[in-house]
């Protein structure tokens, strides 16, 4: 298999930053746990070899995987993963690049795999890992018996070729709940306790959107914030949604379902939507500024909240889910098989998805964890969010994590029809085209794919 099989998009999103961590780590000094070894566990009671070869790793993610506070400088993240790896290696030095989001990650991964210049460690999304798994054989095997049981088989499988090598050490899953604003649902008459809500929204995306519309004719406010966000929601409880798994034939234009969802939201975007596009500033804003009611919140939604809204004092979870339950995000490290540092990188990805970390992840970020035995961690078992008024997020999101429906097949082509769609989305929310005008545009955009 070779990279060039594939035409993909090239470039690099512009203003990134590389930042070479060296700050001190801000856990306590009196913290009972151990200090962690690089393969997850307690640290044997020897020093670090201090004739190790100097190596510098660099470390590429998106959004807020939890690992340091220069994701979120004003959140005061309790671990510093970057520095606890660093203090129990000390012969290296890791240079963390973040980007915003995973689209511009994305976009960086898929130019650099072939010709090089990847990270030494590389974050992959799960909207696109199925086009990933195409250019396996360019990325290191991390399989190792001592990890058997570490994920939910679900992780692993998703991360596993057809040769069964595992490209792909899991970090966090995204069962989702709903975000809320208390005060907005008691100014529409609206329950606004977390029960109350969870009562109000159960039930399908259609009574998701009749209360929404209840709430919109009585405010004449935004009910959610963003049509991209619930169109994400709605589209992974279908299933299959834009491929045939057998085949792997793009069927999205085929599948009444998905015109349905599409028409189901287009109709109620008119009234219920910011019309901001996710990921703005504006969209940033209206989490502070009274913009929206509610929206689809994954575990790691909840660092983007308390980031954006530091000031806002009734942002609120409710545990419910329209249909039922659903999965909105999760990742992976991956190694360029073609890296200067393959066999430290390694270590590095196996330390920072074993279950230790991944709970302080959780702890520092809301990214829940892929790996079973964190669930039994009290930084998950027992978390509450003071920020959500002291909602019991653990337990939330152990409910809606055995709540989440089967993952809807995701085929090489996911990314870019589910592309081709949010795109029409957005041209009808900003007024650019009518529903029908746009899907049409999405059509023959889906029909060029290939």
């Amino acid at each position: 298999m070779t990279f060039s099989r594939r035409k993909t998009a090239l470039g690099l999103s512009a203003g990134v930053a590389i930042l070479a961590l060296t700050v001190a780590g801000c856990s306590s000094s009196d913290d009972p746990e151990p200090s962690t070894s690089a393969t997850g566990g307690a640290m044997e009671s020897t020093s670090p070899d201090a004739n190790a070869e100097p190596v510098t790793l660099t470390l590429a993610t998106f959004n807020t995987p939890g690992y340091n506070s220069i994701e979120q400088p004003d959140a005061n993240y309790e671990y510093d993963l970057i520095q606890e790896y660093m203090d129990a290696n000390p012969n290296v030095t890791i240079t963390y690049d973040r980007k915003a989001e995973s689209g511009d990650a994305r976009t960086n991964f898929f130019a650099k795999l072939g010709p090089g210049g990847l990270a030494d460690v590389e974050m992959v999304e799960v909207d696109w890992m199925p086009e990933v798994m195409q250019y396996s054989d360019l990325l290191a095997d991390l399989t190792d018996p001592s990890l058997d049981g570490r994920w939910l088989d679900s992780k692993v499988a998703d991360a596993t070729d057809q040769d069964g090598r595992l490209i792909g050490a899991g970090t966090d899953v995204g069962p989702q709940a709903v975000c809320y604003r208390s005060s907005l649902f008691e100014e529409a008459g609206l329950a606004s306790d977390p029960d109350g809500v969870a009562d109000l929204l159960d039930g399908d995306w259609a009574n998701f959107f009749d209360v929404g519309q209840k709430y919109f004719d009585a405010t004449g406010k935004a009910f959610f914030d963003s049509t991209g966000g619930i169109w994400q929601g709605m589209i992974n409880q279908i299933d299959p949604a834009y491929e045939d798994a057998d085949s792997g034939d793009i069927i999205a234009l085929d599948n009444p379902e998905v015109k349905a969802a599409y028409d189901q939201l287009t109709v109620a975007s008119k009234d219920q939507s910011t019309h901001l596009g996710q990921w703005s500033e504006d969209w940033f804003a209206g989490m502070q500024n009274d913009a929206f009611a509610v929206m689809l919140c994954p575990p790691w939604m909840l660092g983007v909240i308390s980031g954006s809204a530091a000031d806002a004092t009734d942002w609120n979870i409710a545990n419910v889910y329209p249909n039922g339950g659903g999965n909105w995000g999760g990742s992976w490290l991956t190694v360029p098989a073609n890296g200067a540092n393959v066999d430290e990188a390694k270590k590095l990805a196996d330390w920072l998805t074993a279950p230790e970390q991944q709970a302080k992840a959780f702890a520092n970020a809301g990214t829940y964890p892929s790996q079973p035995a964190a669930y039994e961690d009290p930084l998950v078992a027992s978390a509450s969010n003071a920020f959500f008024n002291d909602a019991a997020t653990g337990t939330i999101f152990a409910d809606r994590a055995q709540a989440v429906l089967p993952s809807p097949y995701k085929g090489t082509y996911y990314f870019q029809v589910n592309t081709a769609i949010t795109d029409a989305l957005t041209r009808v929310d900003d007024g650019t085209d009518a529903p029908d005008a746009s899907w049409d545009k999405a059509v023959t955009d889906i029909n060029n794919i290939g």
